[in-house]
């Protein structure tokens, strides 16, 4: 079955980095790259372009500006390579980043957004940048994984998942978490920061569901003690030199406590590793 990958680009060094990423990632599986321009103009919505009487000036020079630019990054690796594993289609939308995501995925069948962490007009010093942790938040129909600009694609050592074991997840929630584990052949960690002194019957039995999802993957458990939970997630992972984060998107729950300002800006400028938002089918 080939995958279908959308690729979101406003043409800066850190979208194209995570487009090599993909393409790098993805490298022996038979994939369909769709490289995704959102063209936003201030003023103008999708419901205002009816006509052309609502199209003027502004918005015609930006879209004619965002095709220029697209037809450059045609020119550009990896889209010259000649992998024959890879086909790539090349859209340009005027609105809302957002929304746009949100209608390509579903009219696309898109399995996983992959995107920079940083554009072009994200603040210098802040890693994940806000169009990456709005698509993480808001983007549910299918996992995102943001690359940091300055993060080359090599092969992960391993892939750290933090849960706190109250939630009961299903297989379909992890595929794509084991889908990379298994693309770089790397081991999941399991990592909880502790803070109860012995786990409840419910987390027992969803610790014993969990094994029976990763059992296909290499995956270890580990404990953390006395720390905060965006602290602790960011220690294990520099100590280890771990390759990517993984989370289950649980909207105003665990995800959302690590998403949230200010953790955004601390996870994100002090980790630097590639972040995997999966999603709680519940919600």
């Amino acid at each position: 079955m080939i995958k279908r990958i959308l690729l979101p680009t406003d043409f800066s060094a850190n979208s194209n980095n995570a487009i090599h990423y993909a393409t790098q990632l993805y490298k022996e599986e038979e994939c369909q790259f769709f490289i995704f321009h959102s063209c936003y103009v201030p003023g103008y919505a999708k419901s205002n372009l009816l006509s052309l009487d609502n199209v003027d000036q502004t918005l015609i020079a930006a879209k004619a500006e965002a095709e220029k630019k697209m037809e450059a990054l045609k020119t550009q690796p990896p889209f010259n390579a000649k992998n024959t594993n890879h086909t790539f289609e090349y859209l340009i939308e005027i609105g809302d980043l957002t929304d746009n995501l949100k209608e390509i995925i579903k009219s696309k069948d898109i399995a996983l957004v992959l995107m920079g962490t940083r554009g072009e007009t994200d603040s210098k010093h802040l890693i994940l940048g806000s169009n990456a942790v709005v698509t993480m938040e808001k983007i549910r129909g299918c996992p995102v994984l943001a690359i940091p600009g300055h993060i080359k694609f090599k092969v992960a050592a391993e892939i750290v998942f933090p849960t706190s074991f109250k939630t009961t997840y299903k297989e379909t929630e992890l595929a794509a978490l084991l889908e990379i584990s298994k693309l770089a052949n790397a081991a999941i960690r399991v990592l909880y920061i502790q803070k109860d002194i012995d786990f409840s019957k419910l987390q027992i039995e969803n610790k014993a569901v969990l094994n029976q999802i990763l059992a296909p993957t290499t995956f270890t458990h580990h404990k953390l003690y006395n720390q905060n939970l965006h602290n602790g997630v960011r220690s294990f992972v520099q100590s280890r030199d771990s390759g990517m984060i993984a989370f289950v998107n649980k909207k105003h729950n665990f995800f959302g406590s690590i998403f949230s300002n200010p953790m955004v800006k601390d996870l994100g400028n002090n980790t630097n590793v590639p972040i995997l938002a999966l999603h709680n089918l519940e919600h």
